[in-house]
């Protein structure tokens, strides 16, 4: 099963689990929405039955197609007008997507994959693709399109420029969802503020208003888009584990290796595992 690809396309990793599903199916809006193909990839990976004989190696090559004909199915039944291109590849999962993105604008993949377990931990791969894919990479957790639509979508800036990137994306997401965007920046105590009652509540007030200046472009250039700063006193994930169920997309900068680790590995897996709480990592070489 192969259909070469024509051009730029949204693509999502396809391995037979239920979280790839969601990926699809969440990825459907980004295709349509950027009017391009969502192409559909599944690995042949040669390690997937190892010391199988050949009637078992043709069961596994057996189950990847369909797999990939059953989430072709699931996406044309939405009724969404999208073009689906899919593509039967061989090599390892990681290094076959890494290939696919070359060409991609997207890469959606699930966050928890057919086979995680001891030697696959939770988010192995995601992980490994949110650093070596060579566009941005957005990594699902669940779709629930009555839920999500009520979801914010929650970026994380620093005071870098290049978080500007990060911003832009996260505005295109909330306008494709119609959803609120709330961006966040974090800041922590001094060594002299635990002495001080106020100092607390006027750090936040301060690293609030800078916030808000940096977004005044921003706001004028999406103005149908409800913008809100938020400042935390703490980190991301603490942010991210209070309010799970009341966000849909997570938007972060890939130079922020730390906090792209604690979100799609397990750290970020325990925090919003019962929500769905997507996390799309931008592409750096980006830059405005």
């Amino acid at each position: 099963m192969r259909e070469h690809p024509s051009g730029p396309s949204v693509v999502v990793g396809i391995d037979g689990s239920r979280s790839a599903l969601d990926a699809a199916l969440w990825a459907v809006d980004e295709a349509a929405g950027r009017d391009i193909p969502l192409r559909l990839v599944c690995a042949l990976s040669p390690d997937c039955c190892p010391g199988a004989g050949a009637e078992e190696r043709a069961r596994c090559r057996a189950d990847a197609h369909e797999a990939v004909r059953y989430a072709l199915s699931v996406v044309e039944a939405t009724g969404k007008a999208v073009k689906i291109e899919t593509e039967m590849v061989h090599g390892r999962p990681t290094r076959a997507l890494v290939e696919a993105s070359r060409s991609a604008v997207l890469l959606c993949v699930g966050s928890v994959g057919l086979r995680h377990g001891r030697d696959d931990p939770v988010g192995s791969t995601a992980a490994a693709l949110a650093t070596a894919a060579c566009c941005p990479v957005a990594v699902v957790r669940g779709h629930d399109p009555d839920v999500a639509s009520a979801g914010w979508v929650v970026a994380e800036i620093d005071d870098s420029d290049v978080t500007d990137v990060v911003v832009r994306d996260a505005l295109d997401e909330a306008r494709l969802r119609g959803a609120v965007l709330r961006v966040v920046t974090t800041w922590q105590c001094g060594f002299t503020d635990i002495y001080d009652s106020h100092a607390g509540p006027d750090r936040n007030k301060l690293a609030k208003a800078r916030l808000d200046r940096r977004l005044a472009k921003w706001r004028r250039s999406y103005p149908d888009v409800d913008v809100q700063a938020v400042a935390v006193h703490g980190n991301t994930l603490a942010y991210l584990t209070k309010n799970a169920n009341s966000i849909q997309l997570v938007v972060v900068g890939r130079e922020h290796a730390d906090t792209v680790r604690e979100l799609v590995g397990p750290p970020g897996y325990a925090a919003v595992n019962h929500a769905n709480c997507s996390v799309l990592i931008c592409e750096p070489q980006n830059v405005l």
